[in-house]
């Protein structure tokens, strides 16, 4: 890890490295940071071969260039509201080598659909959607004092308006991949009831014998096929370790 030049707004600014160092990131020490949801969402892709990936609430890019590297042939755009963690995804870009696969749009998704098109957010243009959206309704939790933090965690309104942007975005048949709270689960199945089909629902356990704490979830835009539920996802097993598969994801040798 080591120190780079940043935005003062958002502090100290370092480079971090994840799926077994491959994938380089200029992000903020303090306040919300990468890790294991942005690298699962990525790993719940599909191969999407030379297709184009929106990371929706992108902050510095992690789940749309880990896709993009772990699919070379993949194109991705980042939407970032926060004018400096988008800068930031702009640098990611840069270091990790995709200028020529990336692209970043700064404007905020709950904005109105015209809005969003004069950025650059064109409709149907999309063959997969990634969001990782705030976790936390309004008072649902304790808000951290740091604002990058605080954003990405603490949602401003319901999930209606992120899925909205979704359904708008992709081509008919285009893939939408979700992480969120365990808890959520049926907030994000009565959204994806409206204009979703081909749910598939991946519960994720930090350890094996506990409750789930999150779930990956995927639909298609205009299918009727009915949901399914897939086998659990293990983060650690009971020597606080990654699991093997686990690690496998991890390192961006398998996908979930």
């Amino acid at each position: 890890m080591s120190e780079v030049k940043t935005p003062l707004a958002l502090g100290e600014i370092v480079e971090d490295r994840l799926l077994d160092g491959r994938l380089r990131l200029h992000q903020p020490r303090k306040g919300h940071r990468a890790g294991t949801d942005a690298i699962l969402l990525a790993a719940a892709l599909p191969e999407l071969d030379g297709g184009t990936l929106l990371d929706v609430g992108a902050g510095v890019g992690t789940v749309g260039l880990a896709a993009a590297l772990l699919r070379p042939a993949l194109r991705v755009t980042l939407l970032e509201r926060d004018p400096e963690l988008a800068t930031l995804a702009r640098q990611n870009i840069a270091l990790n080598g995709m200028a020529g696969r990336g692209i970043v749009i700064a404007a905020d998704v709950t904005a109105p659909s015209a809005q969003l098109e004069s950025a650059g957010l064109k409709p149907a243009s999309f063959d997969a959607v990634a969001m990782n959206p705030p976790f936390y309704p309004q008072g649902g939790t304790r808000a951290s004092p740091t604002p990058n933090r605080r954003a990405a965690h603490v949602a401003e309104g319901d999930l209606e308006p992120w899925l909205r942007a979704a359904r708008r975005a992709l081509k008919p048949g285009g893939l939408l991949a979700i992480i969120h709270r365990a808890e959520a689960l049926p907030d994000l199945l009565a959204g994806l009831g409206s204009g979703f089909g081909t749910v598939t629902i991946r519960p994720v356990h930090g350890v094996a014998d506990r409750p789930a704490i999150r779930v990956v979830v995927t639909a298609v835009l205009n299918s009727r096929r009915p949901a399914e539920l897939l086998p659990a996802f293990v983060i650690n097993g009971l020597d606080g370790r990654f699991t093997a598969e686990s690690e496998a994801v991890h390192r961006g040798q398998a996908r979930l």
